[in-house]
């Protein structure tokens, strides 16, 4: 259960300003239709964090356990500076609309969006630590929803009244005790 719930709230706070929520307010202003809106966002994190879970478990067998806490405690501490960062959205990733209608361009941006993108990162990075991938992409597009659903239906004038610096600082600090909390020693028990 700790999985599911550090995976959803981590990745929700991440997910305020980042790229894939400005593409939720960009597509959401411009087409003004938020069913096919959100289904294209669930459909794209479900196929994009269900690939980095995947990977996950993978990098989980294939690794003894002290590279792994090695690696995932600096990965962690690596996602909280990332998390600091802020993210502008690319023109180009939203001029695939015109080819796929709403739905489809939805799922192509976001899927490509989200391709080496922080939260995906942090997917891949959580399923590892966690030895529970199915729980982890669940919790992470639970994150996803719960951050970019809101932007789709408010847009903007949400972004204006959310304290971004506060929000991507409390994410960082998440990732960042993680990472502590990992290099020294706190998974352990389940074998890194």
């Amino acid at each position: 259960m700790e999985s599911l719930l550090v995976s959803t709230g981590v990745v929700a706070l991440a997910e305020i300003g980042d790229k894939t929520q400005l593409l939720a307010f960009i597509l959401a202003a411009r087409f003004k239709k938020p069913v096919p809106i959100i289904l294209g966002i669930l459909v794209a994190t479900i196929v994009n964090h269900g690939l980095a879970g995947a990977l996950g478990a993978w990098i989980t067998a294939m690794l003894t356990p002290e590279v792994l806490r090695w690696v995932l405690g600096l990965s962690f501490v690596g996602m909280a500076i990332w998390t600091l960062i802020p993210d502008k959205i690319e023109e180009e990733e939203t001029r695939i609309a015109g080819k796929f209608g709403v739905f489809g361009a939805t799922l192509v941006t976001f899927f490509l969006a989200e391709m080496g993108d922080k939260t995906q990162i942090a997917t891949v990075a959580m399923a590892a630590h966690y030895a529970t991938p199915l729980l982890v992409v669940i919790g992470t597009t639970l994150g996803m929803l719960i951050a970019d659903v809101p932007a789709v239906f408010v847009g903007d004038r949400l972004a204006n009244r959310i304290p971004m610096k506060l929000v991507h600082s409390i994410a960082a600090g998440i990732f960042a005790l993680l990472g502590v909390a990992t290099l020294l020693g706190a998974g352990a028990k389940l074998g890194f």
